[in-house]
């Protein structure tokens, strides 16, 4: 009994370890604090499992980080944790088996979020797991599931400050506006450097159009980021960068944003360069759609060199319809078809069910693919007349980042001669952003190609909101 006792330790949750090193259980408590706070030292993780090759929860732990940063050595750290299974506690046990899981080739995904619910209905207090379940539905464009997952542990875990920057980014990605700043808000007082509080409450002031107060939030809390993984630290700022474009401020700010708090991230040693080029090639869509080409040509070329290497492709849809339309925009066309062609051969592969979910991702690789060599009748046909982007959060993308794509399916109506249909479409956005003076800019466009008089009433209501955004 003595001996057991002095091979157990608990963890940050308080649940019991199977460890007798100080050292790996250290790791472990630091592990959760890395991806709680988005930091960039997860390879924190790998020291658990050095200072106890028998620890099953280290191994599990480093199994799953080393499947994204290293999938080669998975394996080794998978039959570790097995190996020594049967002298885990229960908890480990219970992470094991939904990691394992989840790391498996021929998961489906809804089974995954099962297993999760039904670890922390048994752990509760496990953030991690938590966090996992957050990311999983997420890319299954299933927040709503994950909602209820959340709100199942949130009662054990009201003093616990990472949970709220969860709970608000289920809430606004589910229309809730009002409850995900409040949860933002709970999350910012009980911890100021909880970067998903913040960045879930830069999300509600930005879709409700409260630029310049989204902008002085993150700048205020810019001092915070120093720490923060590639992709946080530029998402950040390209929230900043889009906040300053929606509210008409000077471009040189987006133009010192994309160069100084994005592009420059590359410069760093422990800089990941996928990560940054997908807020990149976001912020320059961005660009590209509102027509300012003066700043556009070198970066997106820039850019288009780096993403031609395949090292970069096939590692999240998202990020491949952003290369698509990168690669496409400035004539690597071969590149562009490749890549089209590996998305089709992926979805082939997969079954009945996932090839059903994954035909709208295909619709729209294509389509941003024709739509940077600037075939816009043949992109506008496979969108159609009714998308909504909204209903393509599958491809593994906020509703915020999601939005250039309903700009995208708008100009090219505008561009094809679709005046009427690009009303109808324009008008659906105004009654959710009725202060983004861009989509009055497309009204007025719209209008004026219908040879209608109330074109320049539109054309006057985006710029007063603009007055009041940025002088």
């Amino acid at each position: 009994m003595l001996k057991m006792e002095a091979e157990m330790k608990l963890d940050r949750w308080g649940y019991q370890v199977r460890t007798s090193s100080d050292a790996c259980i250290s790791a472990i408590n630091s592990y959760y604090h890395q991806v709680l706070s988005y930091e960039r030292k997860r390879a924190v993780i790998l020291e658990a499992p050095k200072s106890d090759p028998e620890c099953v929860l280290g191994n599990i732990l480093a199994a799953h980080f080393l499947c994204s940063a290293d999938p080669s050595r998975t394996p080794e750290f998978v039959n570790a944790a097995k190996s020594h299974l049967e002298c885990a506690t229960s908890y480990e046990k219970a992470v094991f088996e939904v990691i394992q899981y989840l790391i498996s080739s021929d998961r489906d995904d809804d089974l995954a979020v099962q297993l999760h619910s039904k670890l922390l209905q048994e752990f509760p207090k496990d953030l991690l797991s938590l966090k996992r379940a957050q990311v999983l539905c997420f890319y299954m464009g299933r927040l709503d599931l994950f909602l209820g997952i959340v709100e199942q542990v949130l009662p054990i875990n009201e003093h616990e400050d990472y949970i709220y920057g969860m709970l608000a980014f289920a809430l606004l990605e589910l229309g809730r506006m009002d409850d995900a700043e409040k949860a933002g808000k709970k999350g910012y007082e009980l911890n100021k450097d909880d970067v998903w509080s913040q960045h879930a409450l830069c999300h509600v002031y930005q879709y409700e159009c409260r630029f310049k107060e989204a902008v002085e939030f993150m700048i205020n809390c810019a001092q915070s980021w120093g720490s923060l993984s590639s992709f946080m630290y530029t998402h950040n700022w390209w929230h900043i960068a889009l906040c300053y474009l929606e509210g008409h401020a000077a471009m040189t700010k987006v133009q010192d944003i994309y160069d100084e708090r994005i592009w420059k991230e590359l410069e760093r040693s422990d800089a990941t360069a996928p990560e940054v080029y997908l807020n990149a090639a976001g912020l320059l869509l961005r660009l590209f759609v509102r027509g300012a080409h003066d700043i556009l040509k070198d970066r997106l070329n820039e850019l288009a060199n780096c993403v031609t290497d395949q090292a970069f492709w096939f590692l999240e849809w998202h990020f491949d319809i952003l290369i698509l339309w990168t690669l496409s925009c400035t004539g690597r066309f071969n590149e562009a078809e490749d890549l089209l062609k590996g998305l089709n051969s992926r979805v082939s592969m997969m079954s009945k069910t996932k090839q059903q979910q994954m035909h709208r991702g295909l619709t729209l690789a294509e389509a941003l693919y024709r739509y940077g060599k600037g075939e816009y009748k043949e992109a506008v046909e496979l969108l159609g007349h009714n998308f909504d982007a909204i209903n393509y959060k599958i491809i593994g993308a906020s509703d915020e980042q999601l939005d250039v794509f309903t700009e995208v399916h708008i100009t090219l109506l505008l561009e094809t001669g679709e005046a009427s249909a690009a009303i109808q479409a324009i008008e659906k956005q105004l009654n959710k952003r009725e202060g983004a003076p861009f989509l009055w800019y497309l009204l007025e466009k719209a209008c004026l190609i219908l040879g209608r008089e109330e074109a320049a009433s539109y054309g006057q209501k985006a710029k007063q909101l603009e007055a009041a955004y940025f002088t």
